[in-house]
Protein backbone atom coordinates (compact mmCIF):
# COMPACT_ATOMS: atom_id res chain seq x y z
CA UNK A 1 0.00 0.00 0.00
CA UNK A 2 1.45 3.33 -0.69
CA UNK A 3 1.81 6.10 1.86
CA UNK A 4 2.61 8.70 -0.32
CA UNK A 5 -0.04 12.03 0.62
CA UNK A 6 -0.97 10.96 4.32
CA UNK A 7 0.48 12.59 7.26
CA UNK A 8 3.31 11.56 9.38
CA UNK A 9 1.61 9.72 12.02
CA UNK A 10 -0.76 7.72 9.52
CA UNK A 11 2.01 6.85 7.21
CA UNK A 12 4.03 5.39 10.01
CA UNK A 13 1.02 3.74 10.94
CA UNK A 14 0.60 2.55 8.14
CA UNK A 15 4.82 1.20 7.78
CA UNK A 16 4.21 -0.61 10.75
CA UNK A 17 1.26 -2.20 9.56
CA UNK A 18 3.29 -3.56 6.48
CA UNK A 19 6.01 -4.20 8.70
CA UNK A 20 3.68 -6.35 10.89
CA UNK A 21 2.49 -8.49 7.45
CA UNK A 22 6.56 -8.86 5.83
CA UNK A 23 7.36 -10.38 9.32
CA UNK A 24 3.92 -12.26 9.45
CA UNK A 25 5.14 -14.03 6.12
CA UNK A 26 8.39 -14.31 6.88
CA UNK A 27 7.68 -16.52 10.05
CA UNK A 28 4.43 -18.25 8.37
CA UNK A 29 7.60 -19.75 5.85
CA UNK A 30 9.37 -21.38 8.04
CA UNK A 31 6.44 -22.41 11.04
CA UNK A 32 3.66 -22.75 8.67
CA UNK A 33 0.67 -21.05 7.94
CA UNK A 34 -1.65 -21.94 11.06
CA UNK A 35 1.20 -22.04 13.28
CA UNK A 36 1.82 -17.73 13.33
CA UNK A 37 2.26 -16.55 16.52
CA UNK A 38 1.67 -12.93 17.80
CA UNK A 39 3.74 -12.87 20.23
CA UNK A 40 6.96 -14.04 17.79
CA UNK A 41 5.58 -11.69 15.26
CA UNK A 42 6.04 -8.66 18.18
CA UNK A 43 9.69 -10.08 18.88
CA UNK A 44 10.78 -9.92 15.70
CA UNK A 45 9.58 -6.59 15.45
CA UNK A 46 11.27 -5.51 18.94
CA UNK A 47 8.01 -4.75 20.62
CA UNK A 48 6.30 -5.73 23.75
CA UNK A 49 2.99 -8.08 22.71
CA UNK A 50 0.13 -5.86 23.84
CA UNK A 51 1.41 -2.97 21.52
CA UNK A 52 0.39 -5.31 18.20
CA UNK A 53 -2.87 -4.89 19.25
CA UNK A 54 -2.58 -1.41 18.42
CA UNK A 55 -2.24 -2.54 14.95
CA UNK A 56 -4.04 -5.78 14.58
CA UNK A 57 -6.60 -7.00 17.64
CA UNK A 58 -5.93 -10.61 17.07
CA UNK A 59 -4.55 -12.90 14.64
CA UNK A 60 -7.05 -12.97 12.78
CA UNK A 61 -7.28 -9.84 11.57
CA UNK A 62 -3.61 -10.36 10.33
CA UNK A 63 -4.80 -13.50 8.48
CA UNK A 64 -7.27 -11.47 6.69
CA UNK A 65 -4.33 -8.46 5.82
CA UNK A 66 -2.86 -11.07 4.33
CA UNK A 67 -5.69 -12.30 1.96
CA UNK A 68 -6.95 -9.08 0.99
CA UNK A 69 -3.05 -8.83 0.14
CA UNK A 70 -2.44 -12.01 -1.45
CA UNK A 71 -6.26 -10.65 -3.28
CA UNK A 72 -5.00 -7.59 -4.54
CA UNK A 73 -1.48 -9.08 -5.65
CA UNK A 74 -3.28 -11.92 -7.72
CA UNK A 75 -5.27 -9.74 -9.43
CA UNK A 76 -3.04 -7.30 -10.39
CA UNK A 77 -0.51 -10.00 -11.98
CA UNK A 78 -3.63 -11.20 -13.82
CA UNK A 79 -4.76 -7.90 -15.01
CA UNK A 80 -0.96 -6.78 -16.10
CA UNK A 81 -1.11 -10.29 -17.71
CA UNK A 82 -3.76 -9.39 -20.13
CA UNK A 83 -3.01 -6.18 -20.20
CA UNK A 84 0.02 -7.15 -21.96
CA UNK A 85 -1.12 -9.44 -24.40
CA UNK A 86 -1.01 -9.58 -27.85
CA UNK A 87 -4.52 -10.10 -30.12
CA UNK A 88 -3.02 -13.63 -31.08
CA UNK A 89 -3.02 -14.54 -27.60
CA UNK A 90 -5.18 -17.36 -25.66
CA UNK A 91 -6.21 -14.52 -22.88
CA UNK A 92 -7.27 -17.23 -20.91
CA UNK A 93 -4.33 -19.33 -20.85
CA UNK A 94 -2.22 -16.13 -20.44
CA UNK A 95 -4.14 -15.09 -17.60
CA UNK A 96 -4.00 -18.83 -15.92
CA UNK A 97 -0.44 -19.09 -16.32
CA UNK A 98 0.34 -15.51 -14.65
CA UNK A 99 -1.77 -16.49 -11.93
CA UNK A 100 0.08 -20.17 -11.67
CA UNK A 101 3.30 -18.75 -12.07
CA UNK A 102 2.74 -15.82 -8.89
CA UNK A 103 1.11 -19.01 -6.70
CA UNK A 104 4.07 -20.90 -7.02
CA UNK A 105 6.54 -18.71 -6.24
CA UNK A 106 4.43 -17.41 -3.21
CA UNK A 107 3.21 -20.47 -1.84
CA UNK A 108 2.34 -19.64 1.82
CA UNK A 109 -0.51 -16.64 0.21
CA UNK A 110 -1.36 -19.95 -1.69
CA UNK A 111 -1.62 -21.69 1.04
CA UNK A 112 -3.41 -18.92 2.97
CA UNK A 113 -5.95 -18.11 -0.57
CA UNK A 114 -6.72 -21.47 -1.57
CA UNK A 115 -6.52 -23.94 1.36
CA UNK A 116 -8.67 -24.13 4.71
CA UNK A 117 -5.06 -24.22 6.06
CA UNK A 118 -6.38 -21.95 9.67
CA UNK A 119 -8.67 -23.53 11.33
CA UNK A 120 -12.20 -20.82 12.11
CA UNK A 121 -10.62 -18.47 9.41
CA UNK A 122 -12.71 -16.65 7.29
CA UNK A 123 -12.09 -13.32 5.42
CA UNK A 124 -13.96 -10.69 5.64
CA UNK A 125 -15.87 -9.26 2.88
CA UNK A 126 -13.14 -6.49 2.36
CA UNK A 127 -10.82 -9.24 2.03
CA UNK A 128 -12.26 -11.41 -0.54
CA UNK A 129 -13.54 -8.45 -2.44
CA UNK A 130 -10.36 -8.64 -4.97
CA UNK A 131 -10.75 -12.49 -5.38
CA UNK A 132 -14.38 -11.84 -6.30
CA UNK A 133 -12.94 -9.61 -8.96
CA UNK A 134 -10.96 -11.63 -10.27
CA UNK A 135 -13.64 -14.20 -11.01
CA UNK A 136 -15.60 -11.35 -12.42
CA UNK A 137 -12.37 -10.83 -14.86
CA UNK A 138 -12.58 -14.16 -15.64
CA UNK A 139 -16.48 -14.85 -16.36
CA UNK A 140 -16.08 -11.91 -18.61
CA UNK A 141 -13.57 -13.46 -21.02
CA UNK A 142 -15.01 -16.72 -21.11
CA UNK A 143 -18.20 -14.68 -22.28
CA UNK A 144 -15.88 -13.00 -24.90
CA UNK A 145 -14.52 -16.55 -25.94
CA UNK A 146 -18.73 -17.07 -26.43
CA UNK A 147 -19.64 -14.35 -28.31
CA UNK A 148 -16.59 -15.38 -30.58
CA UNK A 149 -17.52 -18.39 -31.35
CA UNK A 150 -14.53 -20.21 -29.86
CA UNK A 151 -16.75 -21.69 -26.76
CA UNK A 152 -19.71 -23.20 -26.46
CA UNK A 153 -22.08 -20.94 -24.53
CA UNK A 154 -22.19 -23.78 -21.47
CA UNK A 155 -18.30 -22.46 -21.06
CA UNK A 156 -19.94 -18.91 -19.19
CA UNK A 157 -22.07 -21.01 -16.93
CA UNK A 158 -21.20 -21.50 -13.29
CA UNK A 159 -20.68 -24.94 -13.85
CA UNK A 160 -17.73 -24.79 -16.79
CA UNK A 161 -16.40 -22.15 -13.93
CA UNK A 162 -16.34 -24.58 -11.28
CA UNK A 163 -14.22 -27.11 -13.67
CA UNK A 164 -11.47 -24.60 -14.76
CA UNK A 165 -11.02 -23.95 -11.53
CA UNK A 166 -10.71 -27.23 -10.02
CA UNK A 167 -8.59 -28.30 -13.03
CA UNK A 168 -6.37 -25.48 -12.60
CA UNK A 169 -6.49 -25.22 -8.88
CA UNK A 170 -5.56 -29.41 -9.18
CA UNK A 171 -2.61 -28.57 -10.83
CA UNK A 172 -1.38 -26.24 -8.08
CA UNK A 173 -2.28 -28.08 -5.12
CA UNK A 174 -0.34 -31.66 -7.13
CA UNK A 175 2.49 -28.81 -7.32
CA UNK A 176 2.70 -27.51 -4.31
CA UNK A 177 2.60 -30.71 -2.35
CA UNK A 178 4.51 -32.86 -4.50
CA UNK A 179 7.21 -31.05 -6.02
CA UNK A 180 7.36 -27.69 -4.09
CA UNK A 181 10.82 -26.56 -5.37
CA UNK A 182 10.59 -27.17 -9.14
CA UNK A 183 10.19 -24.02 -11.47
CA UNK A 184 6.82 -23.35 -13.93
CA UNK A 185 8.34 -24.82 -16.93
CA UNK A 186 10.19 -28.06 -15.02
CA UNK A 187 7.15 -28.74 -12.41
CA UNK A 188 5.98 -32.04 -13.69
CA UNK A 189 2.11 -31.18 -13.04
CA UNK A 190 2.17 -27.44 -13.42
CA UNK A 191 3.46 -27.59 -17.20
CA UNK A 192 0.50 -30.16 -18.08
CA UNK A 193 -1.51 -26.64 -17.92
CA UNK A 194 -1.88 -26.67 -21.93
CA UNK A 195 -3.41 -30.86 -21.11
CA UNK A 196 -5.43 -29.62 -19.17
CA UNK A 197 -6.57 -26.18 -21.15
CA UNK A 198 -6.97 -28.66 -24.50
CA UNK A 199 -9.51 -30.89 -21.97
CA UNK A 200 -11.61 -27.22 -21.01
CA UNK A 201 -11.87 -26.43 -24.88
CA UNK A 202 -12.94 -29.87 -26.26
CA UNK A 203 -14.94 -29.83 -22.85
CA UNK A 204 -17.07 -26.69 -24.13
CA UNK A 205 -15.78 -26.77 -27.89
CA UNK A 206 -18.69 -24.32 -29.75
CA UNK A 207 -19.70 -27.98 -32.01
CA UNK A 208 -20.61 -29.16 -28.46
CA UNK A 209 -24.01 -31.02 -28.67
CA UNK A 210 -24.57 -31.01 -32.58
CA UNK A 211 -24.65 -33.88 -34.24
Amino acid sequence: MSTTGLDRRTRRRQETIEEILEVAITLMETEGVAALSLSAVARRLGMQPPSLYQYFPSKMAIYDALFQRGAELVLAVQQDAVASASPDDDVLEVGTTAFLRWCLDHPVYSQLLFWRTIPGFEPSPQAFAPAQESIEHFRQHLKEAVDAGRLHPDAATEEAIALYTSLTGGLLSQQIANEPDASFAEGRYIRLLPVVLEMFYQRYAPTRGKP
